[in-house]
């Protein structure tokens, strides 16, 4: 009932007769009192729909007319309104007026013949098929116009709005208009309707007219006074409104605003409305070219043009547009003017740069001169009309050539004034700039490092003070001394690499002793390139402090030469050169790789990676179609243009890539990753990221099931994939649940697309056959120098006679030959490396024999090579290569004097040389057939050396074998660690992996399976894997002994290769382990043990004991059994071989600085690690002697017993012995170890060397692995500390600080504080906060704690946590 009752709610209609003066120029004057603009505005308010003119004097015709329908009155029309209240109403406006002959000048008759006030004050009007009036233009031309009739052709009046003109007008007497409107008010009254007072054209009112009218109305009971003006639209809506509430007696009163107070609101509405409008042209409007018409169709929907309009209408929008379109075309030539002269000086500099040619011309002649120059064309344009302004050549903004009539303006005059001055002054400055770099480079003063103030007293002069300014003289200073500093560095660097014997002889690690830098310091003290950086000890020391780096940890990284390392250039150009990628050598024919990238924002990528691997197999391979492929991912969510988040990879060629973007944000970030990726291949020569196929997913958006926004991510999404030429797939319509991305088999899909692209593309390859990589039979390690002037290619060209190919180490520097060597054809694997990576495979790896390069001019070339062969045992062949640039009758005498001495140390060690010139006819590999000779006569010597050495290790339990950098096969004697630091191994950049053995040349299997044995190499490799994992053998229980039958040892000589051992479950004494195993026994020196592997033994290790010593019969002799003592004596004197040495005894070149390494323990007393300590504490050689003797008073066996002591390597303590050393200078740091709002300001709330190490960090070390695990060397981190202490504005990057220093040197920072980052008060509180199992409250918990800290502790917290979450975040990218 309620809603019906609401709908039959009609709005309210009341229809509103305005009156006032009426009738002939005599009674009114020349104009009329405004009652037709009043209606007008409140009928039609639109500015451009207000009329100001309306006539009273109409002709028959028109007064006969629909519009006016012979009556004295004019149906403005209906109009709604909405009340004070909200409530809406209608309202019919009628205007009552009397019109005028046109041809008499007096009222027209009509069908009411009573007199205007009678006629006024009628509440009932009548007119059939009456049009509303809108203005004069309508009439005679009614059908132009909207025709609306009065409705059923009569109306009842409600109220009245009577009106007095205010304004002073034309022939019209106040008194007298005051005196008709009391008359009309009184006929009005009688009608006892409502009656309004309405002041018109307030706007140009008479103070007096409006007092008087106001008294006029006192007089009147309850009549209500407005004061309006229509042409301003000030309160006409009032003054209808007032009427209505006084006709609805249910409605209170309104109140009255005066003129002057509406006035200022209008005004400023108008204002505003004026300013929006403005700033809408702002806008829109940028060319001065634009036009109104199409400006304004642009502008109709917009709220601001609209209003403007509405209030001011459209020529006032209009004339602003105009205006505004005139100022951009006075501020487009003023740019262009600027423009044209910021090119003149250029064109002055091109055109007449010659100081001589123009110096004695004025403006004009030379703006004659320029149209003579051959490029005055390129910089200038004759206009044929002028001014240039005032013509269409303004617009031509692909033309910045000037025009040339601006030369005869005052402003290019004054250029040309400018431009003479400056070459004047420009040749000036030259001539004492280049004195000044003469200065200083003649002067014996000015060395590296000597600060400004040292230098000026003896450079500056008076002459440089006056041309010269300070930040020109001292650029030119700074730039002399980083030339010097630089050249003294390198100097300096090569005087390290020329003393490599000293810091190899000295054993130092990442924590070297303060005797062994007072060493480094005492013998390179008197060398002039290390006193050149007198002045600049502390990057003096760094350089150091970098070079025993690079000695204790040689990667490509750390190499001095490095990007130009000679393991990188080899790699690049053996990988360019082999016919099978390193990334498909181990994998299974059947089984195809496909690189995946996953780019996606907010998580999308990794998400999506674990959904995929939970799809895989446990070894990443997945099965499409039948066949298995393995699939390796790459998630991306950062800057694609940071290494950390490339595409590509050394290890890493993507074959397609997923976009999964949920919404415009991560659809944003895709686009400009792909955009980014595809700049960055631009002009690369391997630019197959421009074709990488892309498929573009729209994965679940998780809590947003808005259609809409589906919608238009879809669409997005399709136009973006349409622009990419990539495919498109649609995820999230598929209804997956929470927590998928995308299911199998639209993964199976997209895998299926990007194999089809990979077969387009060609990057299918044919995996390479088993056959061709199997193992070869010798290794030699091909040593070159880094930094050495030679070019790669020659040294590879001595590989062309033979077919070359990657070798099954993986090792990018790796090729592998089939040489005819004797009787049968060898496969042979050279490993083409550099020194400092030739250390590594040295200590880890089986090496048959080394070729050694070295430039014969240069000296850290040869002490480089000096330094490797002091650690080469004398059983392994050496061949000596020296490189020259020409003739040996043109080299210099230190050339020569180089090359004489490699000579001798060819001879010394009895190994090869040859001198290679460079740019000459190249050697074949059959110079080299001798060298391989003698590795193939070695090999079973040197093989026995190594599995000697690598049993002795891998029996070994203690840290002196296990941890030792410098151990290593085929070296006897290993080294305690330089540091505690030094217990993990050093990284092997140039061995990725564990050594796959060297196998035995192919042969028939079933004979090895129907003997049970197992070639003699395979053990090796079995060694050599529990050398490199660093695990003793297992203590297995001691079977049986009944298989070793005498039938088994013939007397028949075996080769190598088929030499048998037992059966794999009987027992093997190599196999097994004594409790007393685990303790190292020193030996006598006449005791040492020496085993090789000998032919006639069938795979038993024969023992050979100092030849000094004699032997004793029975046990000790290394025999197989009591029975055959006299045959294996026999046998052992025919094979018996000397113990192998170092080059360095046999050669008095090497091994220069060999006494200081018996001069100094391992380390200091602080860099040995506890557990050696605590030996020495508890350890005595009476202790030592009882453990030989209960093992000597042992029933074993003595056979078994002597195998095992075969086995055994001894090391032997050396006693320290220390040296005087330079002390290390102490320091005090007002930085360093101060509270932390010492080093805060307001401005800065984080230490400025907590800022410098977080963005070094984030820069270039992100893909670093073990940031802040790893421990820096200790020096360097002093040494940045100490430099940082000294200037703020320290740049890490220039210094090459390593990112484990950098990150230790902050986490040293932050050690150093007094009070911690987080307080003592407060680190029990978090503990307790911690323990709360709910994890939302004990987060709450953990943030409100952390409010307690001081402000400066919260602001590096948060900052620090930041930046270790980014850290965590890139690591797991990596993963």
């Amino acid at each position: 009932m309620m809603m019906a009752r609401k709908q039959d709610v009609r709005v309210p209609t009341y229809s509103i007769n305005v009156v006032g003066l009426s009738g002939t120029e005599k009674e009114k004057g020349q104009c009329g009192i405004g009652k037709s603009c009043l209606c007008n505005r409140f009928v039609r308010p639109s500015a451009d729909d207000f009329h100001l003119d309306h006539t009273s004097v109409l002709s028959t015709s028109d007064f006969g007319g629909r519009v006016v329908n012979n009556d004295h009155f004019l149906y403005w029309g209906e109009v709604a309104r909405t009340l004070e209240d909200c409530v809406d109403c209608k309202v019919h406006v009628v205007e009552q007026t009397e019109f005028i002959d046109d041809q008499t000048f007096q009222p027209h008759r009509s069908t009411a013949l009573q007199p205007y006030i009678k006629r006024a004050a009628s509440s009932k009007l009548a007119s059939a098929e009456k049009l509303m009036y809108f203005c004069t233009d309508q009439l005679g031309l009614e059908q132009d116009f909207e025709q609306k009739q009065m409705p059923e052709g009569k109306l009842l009046i409600d109220g009245f709005l009577l009106c007095v003109d205010v304004s002073r007008g034309m022939n019209r007497n106040f008194d007298d208009q005051l005196k008709f409107v009391s008359n009309l008010y009184t006929q009005l009254a009688k009608t006892k309707k409502p009656i309004v007072l309405v002041l018109t054209k307030c706007d140009e009112g008479v103070e007096r007219y409006i007092r008087d009218a106001h008294g006029f109305a006192l007089n009147k009971k309850n009549l209500q006074v407005v004061e309006t003006s229509a042409r301003s639209n000030v309160n006409v809506d009032l003054a209808f409104t007032a009427l209505i509430q006084l006709i609805d007696k249910s409605r209170g009163k309104s109140k009255i605003i005066p003129y002057f107070e509406a006035l200022k609101q209008q005004s400023q509405q108008s204002a505003a409305a004026k300013d929006k409008y403005e700033w809408l042209v702002g806008r829109v409007v940028k060319s001065h070219n634009d036009t109104w018409p199409n400006i304004s169709r642009r502008m109709q929907s917009c709220s601001e043009y609209q209003d403007y309009v509405y209030l001011e209408g459209t020529d006032k929008a209009k004339k602003l547009f105009q205006q505004h379109i005139q100022r951009l075309k006075q501020d487009h030539i003023e740019r262009r003017r600027k423009v044209y002269l910021s090119v003149l000086p250029r064109a002055l500099d091109v055109l007449v740069p010659d100081l001589d040619e123009i110096d004695h011309l004025s403006c004009p002649k030379v703006a004659k001169l320029l149209e003579s120059k051959p490029d005055f064309s390129n910089w200038f344009v004759v206009l044929e009309d002028t001014p240039w302004d005032l013509t269409s050549h303004i617009d031509n903004m692909d033309d910045d050539r000037i025009p040339y009539d601006i030369m005869e303006t005052a402003l290019a005059a004054d250029m040309y004034s400018g431009h003479l001055e400056k070459l004047r002054n420009a040749r000036k400055k030259s001539e004492m700039k280049k004195a000044f770099k003469e200065n200083l480079a003649a002067s014996p003063f000015i060395t590296p490092g000597k600060p400004w103030e040292e230098a000026r007293s003896f450079i500056m002069s008076e002459e440089f003070y006056q041309w010269l300014e300070e930040p020109v003289y001292m650029d030119i200073y700074s730039k002399h001394q980083k030339e010097i500093i630089d050249k003294a560095k390198e100097e300096f660097q090569e005087l390290l690499l020329e003393y490599s014997e000293l810091f190899y002889e000295l054993e130092l690690d990442a924590k070297p002793s303060k005797e062994k830098m007072g060493v480094i310091q005492e013998v390179l003290g008197e060398e002039q390139r290390f006193k050149a950086l007198q002045k600049l000890q502390a990057e003096r020391d760094a350089l150091i402090l970098k070079h025993i780096h690079f000695v204790y940890h040689p990667t490509k990284d750390t190499c001095p030469s490095n990007p130009s390392c000679v393991d990188t250039k080899i790699e690049q150009l053996i990988s360019s050169r082999c016919p099978y990628p390193y990334d498909r050598l181990y994998k299974d024919p059947n089984v195809d790789r496909i690189n995946l990238v996953i780019l996606g924002k907010d998580g999308l990528a990794r998400e999506l990676a674990n959904e995929i691997r939970a799809l895989c197999t446990n070894d990443d391979k997945y099965v499409i179609d039948g066949k298995m492929y393995e699939l390796s991912l790459r998630p991306i969510e950062g800057n694609v243009r940071l290494p950390v988040n490339s595409f590509q990879t050394s290890t890493f060629m993507p074959h397609g890539c997923l976009c999964l973007y949920n919404s415009k944000e991560s659809l944003s970030y895709v686009v400009e990753s792909i955009e980014k990726n595809r700049e960055s291949s631009l002009g690369r020569k391997d630019n197959h990221l421009l074709n990488l196929p892309l498929t573009l997913i729209l994965v679940n958006r998780r809590g947003d099931t808005s259609g809409e926004t589906a919608h238009s991510l879809i669409q997005q999404g399709q136009q973006i994939a349409s622009k990419l030429q990539c495919f498109f797939l649609d995820a999230a319509s598929t209804g997956l649940g929470y927590g998928r991305n995308i299911n199998e088999k639209q993964i199976s899909l997209i895998l299926r697309f990007l194999l089809e692209s990979k077969k387009n593309l060609n990057l299918v390859s044919s995996s390479p056959s088993i056959k061709d990589l199997v193992d070869c039979d010798l290794r030699i390690v091909m040593c070159l120098m880094c930094g050495d002037t030679f070019y790669m290619e020659e040294v590879l060209n001595v590989l062309k006679p033979h077919t070359y190919r990657p070798s099954q180490l993986g090792v990018g520097g790796s090729v592998l030959l089939d040489l005819p060597l004797g009787s049968q054809k060898r496969r042979l694997e050279l490993l083409i490396l550099s020194y400092h990576a030739s250390f590594n495979v040295r200590k880890t790896k089986l090496v048959h024999g080394y070729i050694v390069f070295y430039a014969a001019k240069r000296r850290a070339s040869l002490a480089m090579l000096r330094a490797f062969l002091c650690e080469v045992q004398d059983i392994v062949p050496v061949q000596l290569v020296a490189l020259t640039e020409s003739p040996v009758s043109l080299l210099d005498n230190l050339t020569r004097d180089q090359l004489t001495e490699g000579e001798e140390i060819a001879q010394d060690i009895e190994g090869k040389f040859l001198n290679l010139q460079c740019g000459q006819a190249h050697p074949k590999m059959d110079t080299f057939y001798s060298f391989f000779k003698d590795v193939v006569e070695k090999k079973v010597i040197i093989e026995a050396s190594h599995m000697y050495d690598n049993t002795a290790e891998a029996c070994s339990t203690t840290e002196e074998v296990f941890s030792s950098p410098r151990a290593g096969s085929p070296l006897c004697n290993s080294h305690l660690p330089d540091s505690e630091e030094d217990l993990d191994p050093s990284p092997q950049h140039i061995l990725p992996r564990d050594d796959m053995g060297l196998a035995a040349p192919s042969r028939d299997h079933s004979k090895l399976e129907d003997s049970d044995s197992l070639p003699f190499i395979s053990v090796m490799s079995t060694l050599e894997s529990k050398l490199n994992n660093k695990v003793p053998p297992p203590l297995k229980p001691k079977p049986d002994l009944s298989y070793l039958d005498p039938a088994c040892r013939d007397g028949h000589r075996r080769s190598l290769t088929s030499i048998t051992w037992p059966p794999s479950d009987a027992f093997d004494p190599s196999d097994y382990a004594e409790p007393i195993d685990s303790v190292v026994k020193p030996r006598n020196q006449e005791e040492n043990i020496y085993s090789v592997p000998h032919d006639s033994t069938q795979g038993k290790i024969i023992t050979i004991r100092n030849a000094i010593k004699p032997q004793s019969n029975g046990s000790g002799n290394g025999s197989d059994s009591d029975m055959d003592t006299n045959s294996l004596e026999r046998t052992r004197k025919a094979s018996i071989v000397t113990k192998p040495v170092l080059y360095r005894t046999k050669c008095a070149k090497l091994g220069k600085f060999s006494s200081y390494r018996s001069s100094f323990s391992v380390g200091s007393d602080d860099e040995l690690g506890p557990m050696r300590r605590k030996d020495e504490e508890i350890g005595t050689p009476g202790q030592k002697d009882n453990t030989t003797n209960a093992y000597e008073a042992d029933g074993e066996d003595p056979r078994k017993r002597n195998i095992l002591r075969s086995l055994r390597r001894t090391t032997k303590k050396r006693a320290p012995k220390l040296r005087p050393s330079l002390t290390k200078q102490t320091w005090e740091s007002s930085y360093f170890g101060v509270p932390l709002v010492n080093v805060v300001t307001h401005e800065r709330p984080i230490p400025i060397f907590i800022e410098k190490c977080v963005e070094y960090i984030e820069t270039t070390g992100m893909s670093t692995e073990g940031i802040y695990r790893v421990s820096g060397n200790k020096s360097e981190m002093d040494s940045l500390q100490r430099q940082f202490d000294q200037d703020h504005s320290l740049d890490l990057v220039e210094k090459d600080f390593t990112v484990n220093t950098v990150a230790g040197a902050l986490k040293s920072f932050f050690a150093e504080l007094p009070d911690p980052l987080v307080p003592y008060t407060v680190q029990s509180e978090l503990v307790e906060a911690y323990k709360i199992n709910d994890l939302e409250q004990k987060l709450q918990a953990m943030k409100e704690l952390l409010k307690k800290l001081p402000k400066e502790n919260q602001e590096i917290f948060k900052y620090v946590i930041s930046h270790l979450n980014r850290s965590v975040s890139r690591v797991f990218i990596h993963c």
